[in-house]
């Protein structure tokens, strides 16, 4: 989940055919916006992968109108997240599939497909799991906090509702065991990993797979590279570190992927039983997101 995994995986999809990967996406930030599923980390994904995302945003859709969102206010409609005109049609395109009794996972397969995405995308589970966080006047959904609030409320505790009844959708447990190589992308470990993992039987497929799996740290230096990341780990008891990453993945991670600026947490990480690798980890242009993919494939080999 997040444009830092968006942007690996399309520097990945450069010298991996995308039809061999398969991409289990966070649902824990979906909502409800006007009546309508909005799945963020799915499209933004999505959008990537089809070179249809808006570079300078990181998220929508590129050279994107704004009528829709301009006359809903006229209605008194909350207008805090900004939904484009063509994003807005992938909105209505999924909310109509799920209406009519399709399933998250055939919703996804139906947006990809009709923008020319040949990877196989993946929602973590058809059930919703919503991730929900207590800030100082109550719980808060993810967007209403990262987006609304613009993550700047001081949060005490992250949970996951819903996840203890859900179940991974169709493919996702399946696509772990028959992985060559199980890779977690340069994400926030709370809130786009956290969900993922909070699902029954995710856990104990990515311990039992016979893949190498590595982990991209999404922190540099004691700070996340974007977002809110290093403040959710400091609030979820985890060092806001690349060995704090490594930590919280230590049951079932063989390689850490670290920035090369924090050689000096190797020890930790070795001590927590998982193999460091270091790079340039920060993605500021298309060839940074190409050579940190290959630098990963590399150690993977």
């Amino acid at each position: 989940g997040g444009t830092g995994a968006a942007k690996f995986l399309r520097g990945l999809a450069r010298l991996v055919d995308p039809r061999d990967l398969s991409i289990i996406v966070n649902t824990g930030d979906d909502a409800e916006i006007w009546g309508l599923h909005v799945s963020p980390d799915l499209d933004t994904v999505c959008y990537m992968l089809a070179g249809l995302i808006d570079e300078a945003k990181g998220w929508g859709v590129r050279d994107e109108s704004f009528r829709a969102l301009e006359h809903m206010v006229r209605f008194g409609e909350p207008t805090w997240f900004n939904l484009g005109d063509r994003d807005l049609a992938t909105h209505l395109h999924r909310t109509r599939l799920l209406r009519e009794g399709r399933s998250l996972s055939e919703a996804t397969r139906s947006i990809a497909g009709s923008l020319g995405v040949t990877a196989s995308l993946i929602p973590m589970s058809d059930q919703p799991v919503r991730t929900r966080l207590l800030g100082p006047e109550g719980w808060l959904d993810f967007q209403e906090y990262f987006v609304r609030e613009k993550a700047q409320v001081e949060i005490r505790e992250v949970r996951y509702s819903g996840a203890e009844a859900a179940e991974p959708a169709p493919g996702v447990l399946e696509a772990i065991r028959a992985a060559r190589s199980v890779i977690v992308c340069p994400s926030n470990p709370i809130t786009s990993i956290g969900p993922i993992l909070a699902v029954p039987g995710l856990p104990e497929a990515l311990a039992e797979t016979a893949a190498t799996t590595v982990a991209i740290s999404p922190i540099v230096r004691a700070d996340a590279v974007s977002g809110p990341a290093g403040r959710l780990m400091a609030a979820s008891g985890l060092p806001v570190s690349a060995a704090g990453v490594a930590r919280a993945y230590a049951r079932w991670l063989d390689l850490l992927v670290l920035d090369e600026r924090d050689s000096g947490q190797i020890p930790d990480v070795r001590r927590l039983g998982v193999s460091p690798v270091t790079a340039q980890t920060i993605m500021a242009t298309r060839a940074d997101e190409v050579a940190l993919a290959r630098k990963v494939l590399h150690a993977l080999a």
